[in-house]
């Protein structure tokens, strides 16, 4: 794009230089908000002429995508979501959040969100939601995601996440979203199987390429989701001009990703089960932790042993070692060596009392100060709308949703 390409805006000629040297100095203010530099510096275009309500307008001389990079020369845009469960649990502790902690040591931008809208998608109590909200985004304030390096948020305070869940809707295919297993394995109990739980894969792509993230954090069973993402993209980028990056899934390579119920070990651990014995909350005392354990499912062999398929209560209980101490299965076979199921139940049980204690005492902390924990998370709020504004703007203008004049 040189210095002689240029923009029409009604009778008025605007070098494209100018504009971006305009966006430029709009990024310089506010630095924290556009990590991705170039990327957002275009898109941000749309937004600032959509700002002086200049809406009428044509690119001369220049490609009139305005394309984003190629994404392997792009620094990472990592985003990520939780469900308003409320008080994370372990699992979700071990297979996600604790990678986005670790993220955060590189360079890459990191976005975090509590997304309650999806929590709409099955029959729900409006009462208990904001509170869930509250407590899901303590736990992740709680667990390490530091405020002033991801941007952290609530979904629904963001409405560019709907505007454009619309957008996707409309390029999405019936066949492909009832392929989806999470929908056929919540559907077949209800009578009356609600939209949203059909359409949220839409809604979870449109979470994702609203900031135009590269890479997503999730479990294998999610994998589907991010095909849909990408897919997405593809159609979108074919159809409009380039817009989104592909995004690529970022899953653990360890048994976090596994994490399974102590009363079911056939099933993930999970809120969804009523029994609260199946799952470690972080807000679970010392006691509550060891009775939980104590009460964990295993079988009669005595020795401690990792055998997924025929042993998985054991293993499960292995994999929990392993993961919250660093100490191989090998290893912990042999320093368990002469202990019966259950007084190795107890070693786990202290393992994880170590590593969740100072958790819960911050999360009780954050729990006790609702107006500070609501201060950061407006913040946060406030700094994906900055980021949203101009993409969605720019996807207005490319589908055809430009203000008459």
């Amino acid at each position: 794009m040189g210095a002689g390409q240029a923009l029409w805006c009604g009778q008025t000629r605007t070098s494209v230089r100018t504009l971006m040297n305009l966006v430029r100095t709009h990024i310089q203010l506010k630095p924290r908000l556009y990590g991705a530099g170039e990327v957002h510096a275009r898109a941000s275009v749309w937004w600032l002429l959509g700002k002086r309500g200049i809406h009428n307008y044509t690119w001369h001389g220049c490609d009139q995508s305005l394309n984003p990079p190629n994404a392997s020369s792009h620094p990472r845009t990592i985003f990520s979501g939780i469900q308003p469960t409320g008080v994370v649990h372990l699992g979700n502790y071990l297979g996600a959040v604790r990678q986005w902690v670790e993220l955060q040591k590189g360079n890459d931008e990191l976005i975090f969100c509590v997304v309650d809208m999806h929590a709409m998608t099955m029959q729900y109590d409006h009462t208990v939601l904001p509170e869930s909200t509250k407590a899901t985004a303590a736990s992740l304030l709680a667990c390490g995601v530091d405020p002033d390096r991801a941007v952290i948020f609530q979904q629904s305070r963001v409405n560019e996440h709907a505007q454009l869940h619309w957008v996707l809707t409309c390029l999405s295919s019936l066949a492909r979203l009832s392929h989806f297993p999470q929908f056929k394995e919540k559907s077949e109990a209800l009578h009356e199987v609600p939209l949203g739980l059909y359409v949220y894969p839409v809604l979870q792509a449109a979470d994702i390429l609203l900031y135009k993230a590269t890479h997503v954090p999730v479990g294998e069973d999610q994998q589907p989701h991010i095909e849909l993402a990408s897919h997405l993209a593809r159609v979108f980028n074919n159809r409009y001009g380039k817009t989104f990056f592909r995004p690529k899934s970022l899953m653990p390579k360890t048994a976090a990703a596994r994490v399974r119920s102590l009363r079911r070990p056939d099933k993930k651990m999970s809120k969804s089960e009523a029994d609260p014995r199946s799952r470690i909350d972080l807000t679970d005392t010392p006691d509550v932790i060891r009775e939980k354990f104590k009460k964990a499912v295993t079988d009669s062999t005595s020795a401690v042993y990792s055998d997924p398929d025929n042993r998985p209560g054991v293993s499960n209980l292995m994999d929990i070692h392993s993961e919250v101490t660093g100490l191989s299965l090998q290893q912990i076979t042999e320093d368990s060596s002469g202990l019966e199921t259950a007084q190795y139940k107890m070693v786990v049980a202290e393992a994880v009392i170590e590593l969740l204690n100072p958790i819960r005492q911050r999360l009780e902390a954050l729990l006790a100060d609702p107006e500070h924990l609501t201060t950061l998370m407006e913040r946060g709020a406030e700094r994906a709308r900055e980021r949203a504004a101009p993409v969605w703007q720019e996807v207005k203008h490319k589908v055809g949703l430009n203000h008459l004049s």
